[in-house]
């Protein structure tokens, strides 16, 4: 093989993907038909999730404005708002942070650059094809085989439509705008609304596709070569950036021996997770048919993965981990968040040392933490009592709860063989 992962598309997608494969030690080659960075902020919104994950990766961002609402209509013809950060208070950021989407690029860039990578500028993907081995591209105009490419190429990804899947969806009629401040009335056409300060874009129609596989064979696609919707929200930018950061650690762990079918779990888990933005773009409430919304209409902290292919035990298997205060054994302050960080699988025990010890001895890559949860937070956010053992995965989503370590080595087994 010429590299292990080929990416394709160098924009908030690709570049988290490099990033996190980069930390990793695996092999990429990543490149864009663009002779060089974008300057045009194609999205401005970076919601707490998205930043807790470039936090991971040890991207430094420059400062941008918190706090976002959007307004629309109730069903009835008045307005309504609602607080895009309202279901994400758990996460150690509260909220969306305005800054301009070429800035996180660049963020992004500076990271790639420390952990030795880089972006190949003006050098497109014009063919390729697969076999059981690997995929052989026409890159720059050189044959170049990898074990795996990621089209993450935009709305108009070529990796795409060469690979043959569908991208169902059309364009509103219905006209959008995003504001800031600075009154402005003509560019929207209504007399009864005051739009303030639209200087920086114009009015747009939300375009709203997506795929129906996110995967074919040694294929995968990824943010808007997936997904494309209103850019309202941020949720553009945040779920691109997520889907890099479910397939980077699946990819870096089949190719140091995971069995390969845990690459399956990718689409099994993004596509109903990359659904919903769309089906917001459409005008439904955002806080209604949210992925993660319990039966009796209540909602836990954002999307999740219950229910899916990689849930273990316990009821919260499958959450995103939440935040929580805690001390260590020698009673040092501590927060799960901080915890967390880190390329690898993470075991925390509550008050569990022989616990934890098991796990450890049994996967040694594994990090693991003994935390006393002197104030109740830990059992407030996870339902957690002394004993119990929280793994989380390295995309920060839950894989078991439960007070028995030899179900944790289990789950571990399982995954990552």
């Amino acid at each position: 093989m010429d590299t292990q992962v080929l990416i394709v598309g160098a924009g908030p997608t690709g570049l988290t993907l490099a990033v996190d494969l980069a930390r990793r030690g695996v092999d990429f080659r990543l490149v864009d038909r663009a002779r060089g960075p974008s300057t045009a902020s194609r999205g401005e919104e970076l919601p707490p999730r998205a930043i807790e994950v470039l936090h991971d990766l040890g991207v430094v961002l420059a400062d941008g404005r918190s706090c976002v609402r959007l307004r629309g209509h109730d069903g009835g013809g008045g307005p309504a708002g609602w607080d895009m950060d309202e279901d994400c208070r758990p996460t150690p950021y509260a909220s969306t942070v305005i800054i301009p989407g070429f800035r996180v690029e660049q963020g992004l860039r500076d990271r790639l650059g420390e952990l030795g990578g880089r972006v190949e500028y003006g050098v497109a993907v014009t063919d390729y094809d697969q076999d059981g081995q690997g995929v052989t591209a026409v890159v720059g105009g050189e044959p170049t085989r990898a074990a795996y490419l990621v089209g993450c190429d935009g709305a108009r990804s070529y990796v795409r439509e060469h690979l043959g899947v569908g991208f169902a969806g059309g364009t509103r009629e219905d006209q959008r705008l995003v504001v800031g401040g600075g009154r402005d009335r003509q560019r929207i056409g209504r007399s009864d609304i005051v739009a303030w300060g639209a200087a920086r874009m114009p009015c747009y129609r939300a375009t709203v596709r997506m795929v129906d596989r996110y995967r074919v064979g040694r294929v995968f696609l990824a943010g808007d070569a997936a997904h494309v919707h209103s850019p309202a929200g941020g949720s553009g930018m945040d779920t691109g950036i997520q889907d890099a950061y479910n397939l980077g650690w699946k990819l870096g762990a089949v190719l140091t021996g995971a069995g390969g079918e845990l690459l399956d779990t990718y689409q099994a888990e993004r596509l109903p997770i990359a659904s919903w933005p769309p089906a917001v773009s459409n005008g439904q409430d955002p806080r209604a048919h949210r992925p993660g919304q319990r039966d009796d209409g209540t909602s836990r902290p954002g999307p999740d993965y219950r229910g899916g292919p990689l849930a273990g035990v316990g009821e919260r298997a499958g959450d995103h981990a939440p935040d929580a205060p805690c001390a260590l054994p020698d009673g040092t302050p501590a927060r799960i968040s901080d915890l967390l960080r880190g390329p690898e699988f993470t075991v925390v025990g509550v008050e569990a040392d022989d616990a934890v010890a098991y796990v450890r001895d049994a996967h040694p890559y594994v990090r693991a933490h003994t935390v006393v949860d002197d104030e109740g937070h830990i059992a407030a956010a996870y339902g957690a009592s002394a004993g119990t053992l929280l793994l989380v995965r390295p995309d920060g989503y839950l894989g078991a709860v439960t007070p028995d370590p030899a179900e944790v080595v289990a789950y571990l087994d399982r995954v990552l063989g």
